[in-house]
């Protein structure tokens, strides 16, 4: 039997051992924690005390920005995916004036764009080189009429700068010289050491600090790019003496891989200030480059993709510290038109030939669609390159050519007998005539004893064409044959029918275009002038006041050869994704209307303008096409003895694809145009240049 004293005597030795395990624990726990007190302590000593006001700078002095990023914008194509239009990553350099310092850094930064034969923005209105004279008119205020037709005078930017710095009480009343005005806005901008700087880098200073004082005081809203397009070698300069204020971007620039169809794609450049309200709506920064005509204007929505917006933090010394995407940016998608480019640039070549070799050169335009209203190539002359377009748009608008003009679909002529056809049509479908009904052409119609118009053969060698059913008329183009049928018809009818087909009235194409009007009792009206009877005749082959684009004969031809059916005239074929995985949108073609016309009466309208492309005159230009050819020329005299030239045609014949426009002001007969016809059919068709014609009717 154990003692009991000795159990107790055990227990007691394992409770102090016990005990002191938990001391020497707790003691080490306690070491522990006094050393990272101790570790904590250094470093809010080390924080605080030794390095305090260094991090207290620092942090006074960091900056965090919110910038919108506009993203790249898509890319515009032809009906076979050849890109027009497209971006290329450039570097521009901008200017911070908050953070730019003294004139050292601008100084510096000119210094190196002389090295490297860069030019900066410099819109100064003073010489750039002694002997300094001022480079616009009126540089301080220029004249304007306002409503009522009085003169006023409004302040120019340089004026209001110079107001606003107290150099001139009144842009009105004062006027400096060039030299006097350098040296007072030497004096405002740079006041300490302006005299330090030669004229030639006084001259260069005050150009930047213009640019930059203007936007500083609110006087233009448009941000300053200091230099475009700048080379790598400016850049790595700029980087190694890390210029304060100066920046250094990636931008992506439109560039043009094709020098075609100007008036259709168009332009972009700056939100102006009243665009601004629209596209603040839509989210647009301030500065964004969008669509300003043509397609690009059309299609922004598509093009334009969605700006981001990024956050960065700097540093005091401008380096950066993080950056990171609040709003993700969304590249623009890609706009595929219905273009096609061989044709596009054929057609342009040949209108330009065409036009210089006339004795007196004017405007030109020419249009081709096919049977469901897509464009496939539209072309007005004289034209512009789009590459420099802001370079040279004073030019351009001051040219009497007016070559801003796109005479395509802004253009307005009078059809002459390319109007027949559907004079014939609207006679037989409201059984005015048949196909077989005759009329006789005496060389004059007689039918009003004031007023007996010529045919042209009778005005041309006193002869006529005898008795001729429509489809004769149409080959050989009978006034008189016409002048009866349109009297019979009546102008209700005519304007019924023009209306069907669209004349004188929006196609719906997505660029500007104007409607145009046709002739009858409401346009004489709308005119302040009396309509008579007997204009109806003049009105049946394409006179009196008719007036249609190139654009509206193209598809009035293309409805008449399809069997009637009237469709809305579009540039645009799809719409595929920044990255062209999947399609955005799929156009699809939009009938209008339905103009009905019985397969009898269209095949001896067809039959007619067939049998005129088989005559001598024509069957030279079309004779070595792959396709069988249906045309009608058209002569409209516009003043004195000029008269423009006008020429529809389609192809083929039997199944036709295709109908086209050309009109030349001051070009003579439509039969002269016939040679340019048969180049667009040939290169549409794939095949060989057809042999140079004459251009006699």
């Amino acid at each position: 039997m154990n003692n009991p004293f000795e159990r107790f005597q055990n227990k007691d030795a394992q409770t102090e051992q016990q005990s002191r395990r938990l001391q020497l624990r707790t003691g080490v726990l306690l070491g522990i924690f006094c050393c990272i007190l101790l570790a904590y302590a250094g470093v809010l000593v080390r924080t605080q005390i030794v390095h305090g006001e260094e991090y207290l700078a620092s942090s006074t002095s960091t900056i965090l920005r919110s910038e919108t990023v506009t993203t790249v914008r898509g890319s515009i194509l032809d009906r076979s995916g050849t890109v027009l239009v497209t971006n290329e990553l450039s570097h521009n350099i901008t200017l911070d004036l908050s953070t730019i310092g003294d004139i050292d850094t601008l100084r510096t930064l000119l210094e190196l764009c002389r090295e490297e034969e860069t030019e900066w923005t410099d819109t100064f209105p003073v010489s750039p080189s002694a002997p300094w004279e001022y480079t616009r008119e009126n540089i301080f205020c220029y004249s304007s009429t306002d409503g009522e037709g009085s003169t006023t005078l409004s302040p120019t930017m340089l004026g209001t700068l110079c107001k606003q710095l107290g150099i001139l009480s009144d842009p009105t009343g004062d006027f400096l010289t060039p030299e006097e005005l350098m040296e007072a806005l030497a004096q405002k901008l740079i006041p300490t050491r302006w005299e330090e700087l030669s004229p030639g880098e006084l001259r260069d200073m005050l150009g930047v600090l213009y640019e930059l004082t203007l936007r500083k005081r609110e006087i233009t809203y448009n941000e300053y790019i200091f230099a475009k397009g700048v080379g790598i070698s400016l850049i790595s300069k700029i980087k190694e003496r890390s210029l304060p204020g100066v920046t250094v971007v990636a931008a992506a620039t439109r560039r043009y891989d094709t020098d075609a169809a100007p008036h259709v794609l168009g332009q972009i450049g700056k939100i102006s200030a009243d665009q601004w309200p629209d596209y603040r709506d839509k989210g647009y920064p301030m500065d964004a480059y969008v669509g300003k005509s043509g397609v690009e204007l059309a299609f922004e929505s598509y093009l334009h993709g969605s700006s981001g917006v990024r956050r960065t933090e700097l540093d005091g010394e401008g380096n950066v510290l993080s950056e990171s995407w609040s709003v993700e940016p969304h590249p623009g998608d890609n706009v595929v038109l219905t273009l096609d480019l061989p044709t596009q640039q054929k057609t342009e070549e040949l209108l330009s030939d065409f036009v210089s070799s006339l004795d007196e050169p004017a405007g030109a335009a020419a249009v081709m669609v096919d049977m469901t209203g897509g464009v496939l190539a539209t072309a007005s002359f004289p034209d512009f390159d789009l590459a420099t377009y802001y370079q040279d748009y004073n030019d351009l608008a001051s040219d009497p050519a007016r070559p801003l003009l796109n005479r395509a679909t802004m253009g307005l002529y009078a059809p002459g007998s390319t109007f027949k056809p559907l004079t014939a049509i609207a006679a037989l479908s409201t059984g005015v005539i048949t196909p077989a009904s005759t009329v006789q052409c005496t060389g004059r119609y007689f039918y009003y004893p004031d007023v007996q118009p010529a045919c042209w053969v009778w005005n041309s060698y006193r002869g006529t064409h005898g008795w001729e059913n429509v489809t004769q008329a149409i080959t050989d183009s009978c006034n008189i044959f016409f002048y009866d049928v349109g009297r019979r018809t009546g102008i209700k009818t005519l304007v019924d029918y023009a209306g069907q087909f669209g004349l004188g009235d929006y196609t719906g194409i997505e660029v500007p275009e104007y409607k145009g009007h046709v002739a009858g009792p409401a346009t004489s009206a709308a005119f302040g002038q009396q309509w008579y009877a007997g204009e109806t005749m003049y009105a049946s082959i394409g006179q009196s006041s008719n007036q249609f684009t190139p654009l509206q004969l193209a598809n009035y031809i293309a409805t008449l050869v399809n069997g009637g059916n009237h469709y809305e005239v579009h540039l645009l074929d799809s719409v595929m994704s920044s990255d062209y995985s999947q399609t955005v949108l799929d156009y699809e073609p939009v009938l209008r209307n339905t103009v009905e016309i019985k397969d009898t009466d269209l095949q001896a309208v067809k039959l007619g303008m067939y049998n005129l492309s088989k005559t001598a005159s024509m069957n030279r230009h079309f004779a070595s096409l792959p396709v069988e050819v249906g045309c009608k020329t058209g002569t409209a005299e516009v003043a004195g003895s000029t008269a423009n030239a006008v020429f529809v045609c389609f192809a083929p014949y039997d199944d036709p694809q295709v109908a086209l426009c050309i009109v030349a002001e001051k070009g003579a007969s439509g039969g002269s145009l016939a040679s340019i016809a048969a180049g667009m059919l040939a290169q549409y068709f794939g095949v060989e240049e057809p042999a140079e014609a004459e251009t006699a009717e």
